[in-house]
């Protein structure tokens, strides 16, 4: 049974308190702040499960910078937003826990995850992956709208190497590093299942490299440029390989300007799924 529309559960102060009712937040009043990067480092580490890892994600407040920034966006808001509550909190991953997959962005939206609570949802690059991963099967809808929505995605999940929408879309290497143990404890959680990580744009192909490294896995050498379709394996201590597949981010700057085609994104989510399943690229 589909959920209301966040939009109709006014009143929801900005940012959106834990435990308040928001769909899909899975925070409470009791749930653990990390106030520094030593903390972030130190709650991951004891998350013991991805709801742990979402949970205390969301509540974050390890960077000033950024907590400053997503917080003023969710009270001023975009105009043609002005009606409805902003999540103003880090946006944690979402979709299968058994995932095979994992599609590794850059930052919440300003205006998008950072209003709807939920991982490219209500804006133009959510529109890209999430059709493309309905045309691939893998996702129920192609459009993303709010968090209430219904959408759900089978044997992919979704995670940000930056938890916080950051002004500009350009995190500090500081906030970008500070960040960087809730992806490394979502694939440590996941290592029973994911096999393929699908990196939207240079900067998350860059910090999966780093996970990896921070994991002990792998990593070729020279280390493996970003690239379009680029491939590159990953080798876990236990002799298992993840393969990272390069894709052009779906921002507007790619998909209007023709940089990245609704084909070319297919083909690099087929190649993906491929291989995280085990089947050999056709």
């Amino acid at each position: 049974m589909r959920l209301p529309h966040p939009r109709t559960r006014e009143p929801f102060a900005s940012p959106v308190p834990p435990g308040a009712g928001w769909p899909g937040d899975v925070a409470s009043p009791a749930t653990p702040v990390a106030r520094s990067a030593d903390d972030v480092a130190r709650l991951a580490a004891a998350s013991s499960d991805l709801a742990d890892v979402d949970a205390c994600s969301t509540v974050c407040r390890a960077c000033p910078r950024l907590v400053a920034w997503r917080e003023d966006v969710a009270v001023v808001k975009r105009r043609m937003f002005r009606d409805q509550p902003y999540w103003g909190r880090p946006a944690a991953g979402f979709g299968d826990a058994a995932a095979t997959l994992l599609v590794a962005g850059l930052a919440p939206a300003a205006n998008g995850a950072n209003r709807t609570g939920r991982l490219f949802t209500g804006d133009r690059s959510g529109d890209w992956i999430f059709a493309g991963l309905h045309r691939a099967g893998v996702a129920n809808q192609a459009e993303s709208v709010d968090a209430a929505d219904g959408l759900a995605l089978t044997g992919v999940r979704m995670a940000a190497a930056v938890r916080c929408a950051p002004p500009g879309n350009a995190p500090l290497p500081a906030e970008r590093d500070a960040c960087e143990p809730w992806l490394r404890r979502e694939l440590e959680l996941t290592a029973g299942t994911v096999r393929g990580v699908l990196a939207l744009g240079a900067f998350g192909w860059g910090a999966v490299l780093t996970v990896a490294r921070h994991l002990g896995w792998s990593v070729p050498r020279p280390a493996p440029r970003f690239g379009h379709g680029a491939v590159a394996p990953l080798t876990r201590p236990d002799g298992v390989v993840v393969h990272l597949v390069g894709c052009y981010h779906v921002s507007q700057q790619n998909t209007q300007t023709g940089r990245l085609t609704e084909a070319m994104l297919d083909d690099a989510l087929a190649l993906a799924l491929r291989l995280s399943r085990g089947t050999p690229p056709a």
